[in-house]
């Protein structure tokens, strides 16, 4: 009889551990998946971005990886140069501010472009025959396999006088820095080696 209540009492501790193990089990299942749905909430807060509208009310907006977005902003960079550095009216002020603008985009061959027609008059010229010039941009070809990053840009200029509209064709290469984002560069690139391959008149149409 002895024999048989210690049995019985053996018998109840393994059932106890057994329990003790499987409830511990539970427990670090229980916690694991706490830990890990609460990591994948917090992964997925931070994909949102709230911005505030006007000191009115709040926009959500998705972040991107930044990587996913650099060749979209590296075209529209050199867009944007192109369209500050080769718009011109016959206005010496707004010249001068769209070229400054455009400065802060390159390095110091594009500056030379913009040194060498200041001293050759080309801008006196623009200002002197009322002339309105804008460039169009038609296609860049970008290439993101190597660092630097080289692009060709291939656009028409229209100059625009009193009896005349010429077009003119205009293909530019250049090589892209990263840089620092900041006011006067929001892409964070730097055009170096920037020329001007062709440059040569399409067309005259008289008016």
């Amino acid at each position: 009889m002895e024999f048989k209540s210690l049995t019985n009492i053996e018998t109840s501790f393994r059932q106890i551990r057994l329990f003790a193990l499987v409830f511990i089990c539970l427990c670090a299942l229980v916690t694991g998946f706490a830990v890990w749905n609460s990591y994948s909430f917090a992964e997925k807060q931070r994909q949102k971005i709230y911005v505030l509208d006007n000191g009115k009310s709040l926009m959500l907006a998705l972040s991107q990886d930044m990587a996913q977005n650099r060749p979209i902003e590296a075209k529209s960079h050199v867009k944007r140069f192109h369209e500050l550095f080769f718009t011109l009216s016959p206005d010496k002020d707004a010249i001068e501010s769209n070229v400054k603008r455009s400065l802060f985009l390159a390095d110091k061959s594009a500056y030379n472009y913009y040194k060498d027609l200041s001293e050759k008059g080309y801008y006196n010229r623009v200002i002197s025959g009322n002339i309105n010039q804008t460039v169009e941009i038609d296609s860049m070809k970008c290439d993101f396999d190597q660092y630097p990053y080289r692009v060709d840009t291939y656009a028409r200029q229209l100059i625009v006088r009193e009896s005349s509209l010429t077009v003119r064709s205009l293909v530019t290469t250049c090589r892209l820095l990263n840089a620092t984002r900041s006011d006067n560069n929001p892409h964070g690139f730097i055009m170096e080696a920037f020329t001007i391959t062709e440059n040569k008149d399409l067309q005259t149409i008289k008016r």
